[in-house]
């Protein structure tokens, strides 16, 4: 019975182990990782701000790119740390939101900020004449504010679906932070509704921004194929092969977390 439950005002984070030995090397590998990734995006962000020579579209996405890593990787990693020190870290129902709406912004955000990139290598290989129109200051900041709105309307719509439910009874969010897919078992309301415009915004969004990363890298192959050059093939290999690491780290990660099934 529904009369039964008292509507839960916290949760408790369950985390990746209980296992107080495994507790401390997971505190200091990821406390280790956490503080290169900061020590690793702000000097980025700094060397693109201060060279003149860095002042063009593909690192300024490059830093842009870094600014949501630091704020996405911000958004989990202090909790998470926490949870290794104090088993059973308590959040209230509004520090879940705030926390999944940071995430699913950032995340997003991070997202669209690689098809931009991926588009921007496309322009720079495949019409390098009209790389300073295609590409002109406008048009890279529309990209970029693109990237940020994209972002921040994902985050509502899942923000916004989290706070039409209810949860009463079990309070325990078998995750090392308040994701939504943990979040939607927990609830005793009808979750069918909520699944289906979370999985239509989130996966229209994974389809554009695959589609156009693909599009734009069979053109830049295609054309790479027709280089006479071999001077200028591995020119530009080099510059796709670190936004290509980042793209298959990014979508590995989600395949990882969200696609593969999950054993008991």
């Amino acid at each position: 019975e529904p009369g039964n439950y008292s509507t839960v005002t916290k949760f408790i984070l369950l985390g990746l182990t209980d296992d107080p030995v495994l507790c401390v090397i997971f505190f200091v590998l990821f406390l280790g990782i956490y503080i290169v990734t900061l020590v690793g995006n702000i000097s980025i962000i700094n060397l693109v701000r201060s060279c003149p020579q860095l002042h063009t579209p593909m690192y300024l996405f490059l830093s842009h790119l870094a600014f949501v890593d630091i704020c996405y990787s911000t958004s989990i990693a202090p909790i998470m740390l926490i949870e290794f020190i104090v088993p059973g870290t308590a959040l209230s129902l509004h520090g879940c939101e705030a926390q999944l709406c940071s995430v699913m912004t950032f995340g997003t955000a991070e997202g669209f900020l690689l098809t931009a990139m991926a588009y921007d290598r496309y322009v720079a290989i495949c019409s390098p004449l009209l790389y300073s129109t295609h590409m002109s200051p406008q048009i890279c900041f529309l990209l970029i504010g693109a990237s940020y709105v994209g972002g921040c309307v994902n985050a509502w719509t899942f923000t916004g679906c989290l706070l039409s439910l209810s949860f009463c009874g079990a309070n325990q969010i078998d995750h090392f932070f308040c994701d939504f897919s943990p979040l939607l078992k927990l609830s005793c309301s009808d979750v069918s509704i909520v699944g289906i415009i979370t999985s239509i915004s989130a996966g229209s969004i994974i389809v554009v921004t695959v589609f156009v990363i693909a599009i734009s890298y069979i053109y830049i192959l295609i054309t790479i194929l027709k280089m006479r050059s071999t001077e200028g093939c591995h020119k530009a290999l080099s510059t796709c092969t670190s936004h290509l690491t980042a793209v298959t780290l990014f979508y590995g990660t989600i395949t990882f977390i969200y696609v593969m099934p999950k054993s008991s």
